[in-house]
């Protein structure tokens, strides 16, 4: 029987296999042998061992299509970034940092503000703008309002047919978001607290869920910091689209966009092209990057 693995718990992997339901397997022994873990997300080939009880091994992992290390996930379509307009303020400095590791894992990313009934319609129109300009889908929501969900350019139809990965900060709203999508998904959420307006942690492992046929949704554990993946600090500009076509006006091959004269990027940021929030998170990236080979 071949099927997906929606959730992994303390060394039980429930499988969904279409047509017969979620079975509970323990994985093989060989794939302890191997270094080889079962991932949420994982198409795997079970073998049944009580029909009635509904209880499995895991026979076999079928080839991945990508990984994710942090939540630690398999074969992803879409990574579905979702922030707060407000309460928490969002930290797009976070944002970016989520963009860079999806993009270094070549998952495309979706960025979602929910939360809109607590913002201006200035602050929709600059959040929105901002991600738009350098070639992110973004989708302005409210989950308390029920906005932004339904319709043909709705948040539903973004996801419909693929295995999403929601990510982001803690008390943004991403269980909430889920409950909204599929009701029977029944997840905890938690009161945003008062004192630090910071989420408390309400997701305590990672699991898919099915908000339709062929659409799949993981609520992941949600971080409110995030350490930039192993690379060169040379290469964090490729990761920051908007800059591929004013770097081709740089004077010097190799330009960091950081002090050299006569820079494409920082020209195109004096005109306007380059939002002044993206580049600034750029710098502050590239200079913790530029730290880490220097103290590493």
């Amino acid at each position: 029987m071949q099927g997906k693995i929606l959730k992994g718990i303390s060394g039980f992997y429930y499988v969904y296999v279409v047509e017969s339901g979620i079975y509970e397997c323990r994985a093989k022994g060989v794939f302890r042998l191997q270094h080889i873990k079962p991932l949420v997300g994982d198409t795997v080939e079970i073998a049944v061992i009580s029909e009635e009880e509904k209880t499995g091994n895991v026979e076999k992992i079928l080839p991945r299509k990508n990984e994710l290390f942090r939540p630690a996930v398999a074969n992803i379509d879409l990574a579905l970034v979702v922030f707060a307009s407000a309460s928490p303020k969002p930290n797009l400095n976070l944002l970016d940092r989520y963009l860079v590791s999806m993009q270094m894992q070549q998952i495309p990313s979706l960025v979602c503000f929910n939360k809109m009934e607590l913002a201006t319609l200035e602050q929709r129109i600059e959040l929105a703008g901002i991600y738009e300009a350098c070639g992110y889908p973004v989708r302005l929501i409210s989950v308390k309002e029920q906005e932004g969900i339904e319709g043909k350019n709705g948040l539903r139809q973004a996801l419909r047919g693929k295995t999403v990965a929601a990510c982001g900060p803690s008390g943004v709203g991403k269980s909430s978001l889920i409950n909204l999508l599929q009701p029977q998904a029944l997840m905890e959420t938690g009161e945003i607290s008062r004192k630090i307006a910071r989420g408390k942690q309400t997701t305590r492992h990672t699991q898919l869920i099915c908000t339709e046929d062929d659409t799949y949704i993981m609520d992941t554990p949600g971080f409110s910091s995030l350490f930039l993946p192993e690379m060169e600090k040379e290469q964090l500009q490729q990761y920051y689209p908007e800059f591929a076509a004013p770097a081709s006006r740089c004077r010097f091959q190799g330009c960091s966009h950081i002090s050299e004269p006569d820079c494409g990027v920082r020209r195109a940021l004096e005109e306007g092209s380059i939002h002044p929030v993206r580049y600034d998170n750029y710098r502050q990236l590239y200079e913790e990057l530029k730290g880490r080979r220097k103290y590493g």
